[in-house]
């Protein structure tokens, strides 16, 4: 791991480095910068030194042998309906990353009843597809019956990377197969890049959304990545199909499960505004809860769902399954609708991706209009209104949406 030192010749006092650190972590003593024990080495600081008197230093320690490990694998997630879309995109992110190399795209299948998913992958250019299926072991969801099956698939292909799905269950199974092979794993990514040492560059928000972190895994494989559904593009499902399915034994450690189920309840459906088509998102520059009867008024003349931003969450207007941002859900519609929302980066990067975006504010330098399609700038309590009579009269297209 890094460390951070501050280089006293080249030091100048100016206290730069201190005004960035997110960690409080510079002291200045007899006018020179100087690390404390709050630094979390993520380097800002060394960015903000004009005098490079800031130095990361690193610890010397073996490395894996890189050309051992090769190719990708993509863990398909299944759900009731059948695979989760989040698969798809993984594997199109897969196939972007490895375009140009001689890197294959191989994925694993793992639970009951996977004939038809591993068919339908077949569809999606794959090499290998790893089916791990048992009816009894595998019938619901144990995160160490499926880390077993995760660690075969591993120690069979030996892939550079893996990359899951950000859910709940993925979220839960890869730190647990990560550690088994004592590798890193960055969480929640929302860009990745592939470097020609095979080094995959791991993008995310850190530090509240106010910088983006680039990680990388360079000493150990493999290298691990979850991301975010509705963050990277699908890729294409093809006429032919290819690739090989290989149905692997279960293993024994996966037999060997202490967990049973008991007892199982349906959780009562909710909207899922990740698959919305139309979105009204209510922010900050609402005055009451109940002005939200505004935004949901508009989402149900468009035939569309209502979100929130994280301030309306905090403040118990909103629930967090219906907020949008790094903290919430990442959501690609159609349409999105912004209403009173400042556009933070937290914000803006979980919508940024929508065909269209409408952004409501009466401040004209709001950030939100720098991403928006169109901008209608004006007070919401006369713009939402209006646009509600307006469509409830002749549609969309007359309102102009």
């Amino acid at each position: 791991m890094a460390t951070i030192a501050v280089i006293k010749r080249k030091c100048t006092g100016c206290a730069a480095c201190r005004a960035v650190c997110p960690f409080s972590a510079i002291d200045m003593k007899d006018g020179l910068a100087e690390i404390n024990a709050g630094c979390r080495a993520c380097g800002l600081c060394i960015k903000a030194c004009s005098y490079q008197a800031i130095v990361a230093l690193e610890t010397k320690r073996d490395s894996v042998d890189k050309s051992l490990w090769q190719d990708f694998l993509v863990f398909g997630e299944m759900t009731e309906q059948g695979l989760h879309p989040v698969t798809r995109e993984l594997i199109g992110e897969a196939h972007r990353l490895a375009a140009g190399s001689p890197h294959q795209v191989h994925a694993i299948l793992i639970g009951a009843g996977l004939d038809a998913a591993a068919q339908e992958l077949r569809h999606y250019d794959l090499g290998k597809i790893l089916v791990y299926e048992d009816a009894q072991e595998l019938a619901y969801f144990r995160a160490d019956s499926f880390a077993a099956c995760f660690e075969d698939a591993i120690n069979t292909l030996r892939p550079s990377v893996v990359l899951v799905g950000a859910t709940a269950l993925g979220r839960s199974l890869a730190p647990r197969v990560s550690t088994r092979f004592q590798t890193g794993l960055t969480a929640d990514c929302t860009s990745l890049s592939f470097r020609e040492n095979s080094d995959l560059v791991q993008i995310r928000p850190a530090f509240g959304g106010n910088i983006m972190a680039e990680i990388i895994t360079p000493h150990t494989r493999p290298q691990f990545a979850t991301v975010r559904y509705k963050v990277m593009d699908a890729h294409p499902r093809a006429e032919a199909a290819r690739g090989e399915i290989i149905r692997r034994p279960l293993p024994q450690k996966a037999r060997d499960s202490k967990v049973r189920l008991v007892d199982s309840r349906p959780v009562p459906p909710a909207a899922n505004i990740s698959e919305a088509e139309i979105l009204v998102v209510a922010g900050r520059g609402l005055n009451k809860p109940a002005d939200l009867d505004l935004v949901v008024a508009l989402a149900q003349a468009l035939g569309g769902e209502y979100a929130f931003t994280r301030p309306l969450v905090e403040k118990g207007w909103g629930s967090n399954d219906r907020q949008i941002g790094l903290s919430g859900r990442t959501v690609r519609p159609r349409l999105i609708i912004t209403v009173g929302v400042s556009g933070a980066i937290q914000f803006t990067a979980c919508m940024d991706g929508a065909e269209k975006i409408i952004a409501i504010n009466q401040d004209e330098k709001a950030p939100i209009f720098s991403i928006a399609h169109l901008g209608i700038v004006g007070d919401l309590y006369d713009v939402v209104p209006r646009l509600i009579e307006l469509i409830k009269a002749g549609g969309r297209e007359h309102a102009g949406i």
